[in-house]
């Protein structure tokens, strides 16, 4: 890392954060890396692959490393793939217009951030840092995770319709819900599956279930037409694979008569890999996962 100055760190992070603070979203961190490359051009050294891993260029990986201060500080987060940042993170790019004193910033909170660790036992002093990891890992846990995301995120999205239902029933069976009824392929009436929490439905509320594989995000429009077939006592679940717009989350979030809960792809894959133990093994080969152990000590 002795290439790589204070400052320097400090451009490539401030740099980030100006390309993901327009994106209220977020973007997918391949996208963002691309991005940067060309609002902050990497240096003859940082455009070199590391010597003994040809193909794998220094610059992608120093940016992950240097953001590993802004994550634990609270700045942006990283899930699925996706980077983006928090409140917190826009007020200190609004704050700070100096790269270094920015990247100090971060590095400051993130020290007190792993002492907090240390002394709580989550984390023992000395075991390897930062550095060490990535210089030794051929594919650290963060490509490895946005990798495997990247390519369930492609299946999912490539799936029949249909199967893309079942594949929702079988979560919910999984989960421990009992399916009353599953619309048969082709039909569009609005409602695609039947649940309750109990086998003859007599003791929980019916959970109505609309599931959209294609399209666009789901807007105010979509949501309210589902929310005008629910009952006054009965549970909605929403599961849109292109997921949903911000006003029609906030208007979820608002609903005060009804339960209501949507689920986009993401949410739709955490809660497949919790459960998918409790999945029978044929419905479980509709998204077939298999794990894989990483050791990581970010």
């Amino acid at each position: 890392m002795a290439e790589v100055t204070v400052k320097r760190a400090g451009e490539m992070v401030r740099g980030l954060f100006e390309l993901l603070a327009p994106a209220t979203d977020g973007l997918a961190a391949k996208d963002a890396l691309a991005r940067l490359a060309k609002t902050v051009p990497p240096t003859p050294f940082e455009a070199a692959d590391y010597p003994k891993r040809p193909g794998v260029r220094r610059y992608e990986r120093l940016v992950r490393f240097h953001t590993i201060s802004a994550v634990k500080a609270g700045w942006m987060t990283k899930v699925d793939g996706t980077w983006a940042l928090t409140d917190a993170g826009r007020a200190a790019l609004k704050k700070e217009a100096d790269p270094e004193a920015f990247y100090r910033e971060a590095v400051k909170l993130y020290r007190a951030w792993h002492e907090a660790q240390v002394k709580s036992g989550t984390v023992v002093e000395g075991a390897g840092g930062e550095a060490d990891i990535i210089e030794a890992a051929g594919l650290s846990v963060e490509e490895a995770r946005e990798q495997a995301w990247e390519e369930v995120r492609a299946y999912l999205l490539g799936m029949p319709p249909y199967d893309f239902q079942r594949l929702v029933g079988a979560l919910l069976r999984g989960m421990g819900y009992h399916v009353a009824w599953e619309a048969p392929g082709g039909a569009d009436d609005g409602i695609d599956i039947v649940a309750y929490t109990d086998p003859l439905g007599a003791k929980g509320p019916r959970i109505k279930v609309q599931v959209k594989r294609l399209g666009s995000k789901v807007d105010v429009g979509d949501l309210r037409s589902f929310m005008a077939v629910l009952g006054d006592d009965e549970v909605g679940i929403y599961v849109a694979a292109s997921g949903f717009t911000r006003d029609a989350e906030r208007d979820a979030r608002r609903e005060q008569k009804r339960k209501l809960t949507l689920l986009d792809l993401g949410g739709l894959y955490r809660l497949w890999v919790e459960h998918q133990r409790n999945i029978p093994e044929e419905s479980r080969q509709l998204l077939p996962l298999t794990p894989v152990h990483y050791l990581d000590r970010s």
